[in-house]
């Protein structure tokens, strides 16, 4: 198999619909990935043969092109987020990118949304037809169990029982089964009840949210759907589906819940990835101790 074209098309999809990254972050990596590409072709490299090798001369290649530090920096993780989709998509059996080091830059930290604009946002749909009960429980389920949405368009009428839970199909096809809250199965157990019956077609459908169609809907579709409901409510950030899963994780901890139960829901195989969650929660942490300890706030004799 070679660097297909198709995969990086699909992984810029994938970093625009689930990771909600800026488009001028996509056209950057769209060139970086271009540029690997035409060095995959240069050397008559199939996917499956590129090595750490490789990779290690592509980068010094580049490097040597009067190019910043940030730049080299940039497209190192271009690459490194690139060959990790591969590995979770189950294309490629290995990262060639694995052990190289990390590149030293600021960290990004993800944008999140404060509880009061989460209420806000999920109330926005109208349940006057179908489509707003659907789209309430969507946004619910989201925030609620911390999907991505990779995940929410998957799954089935079966997948969300009465007792609170979600079983979904995570990255590398690894099943997890997360909590979710009383608003959540409440939108979800309206939308079954009074919508989705007048969207199916098919009574053999089992996905749980259908398009106008009565089909699976897509990621596209609720990134737009999204994007309409924030606008309506007078959110001014870009938003994506990755936000509210974001939102969820950020608001666990700063709840007080464990940093390694929040990994086990978010499906993170390396805890260093939710650890990106406790950065945004520092300040309240310190608000906590300020008020807990009983030396926080006492003054010399």
């Amino acid at each position: 198999m070679g660097v297909s074209k198709q995969l990086l098309l699909e992984y810029l999809a994938y970093l625009r619909v689930e990771r909600g990254l800026s488009e001028n972050t996509i056209s950057a990596y769209e060139q970086d990935l271009a540029q690997f590409y035409e060095y995959c072709q240069a050397e008559r490299l199939l996917l499956h043969e590129v090595t750490q090798h490789h990779v290690r001369e592509f980068l010094a290649y580049i490097g040597g092109t009067g190019l910043s530090a940030r730049t080299r920096a940039r497209k190192v993780a271009a690459l490194r987020g690139f060959f990790q989709y591969l590995v979770d998509e189950g294309v490629l059996g290995s990262d060639p990118t694995g052990d190289l080091e990390s590149p030293k830059f600021t960290m990004t930290l993800p944008d999140v949304l404060s509880i009061p604009e989460v209420d806000k946002l999920l109330n926005t749909p109208r349940l006057d037809k179908p489509t707003g009960y659907r789209d309430r429980a969507i946004l619910e389920v989201l925030y609620g169990a911390g999907l991505r949405v990779s995940e929410l368009v998957e799954l089935n009428l079966d997948d969300v029982d009465e007792l609170g839970y979600v079983r979904c199909m995570g990255k590398g096809s690894k099943e997890r089964i997360v909590p979710i809250g009383r608003s959540a199965l409440t939108a979800v157990a309206l939308y079954t009840q009074s919508a989705r019956p007048r969207l199916v077609r098919n009574p053999r459908e089992s996905a749980l949210f259908l398009n106008a169609r009565g089909e699976r809907l897509t990621r596209q579709s609720v990134w737009k759907m999204l994007k309409k409901y924030a606008k309506d409510c007078g959110i001014k950030q870009e938003i994506s589906p990755h936000t509210l899963r974001h939102s969820f994780a950020t608001h666990l901890l700063q709840n007080g819940a464990d940093l390694r139960a929040v990994q086990e829901m978010l499906g993170h195989v390396d805890i260093s990835t939710t650890q990106i969650y406790t950065h945004l929660t520092k300040s309240h942490l310190r608000d906590v101790y300020l008020k807990a300890h009983p030396r926080a706030l006492k003054e010399d004799n």
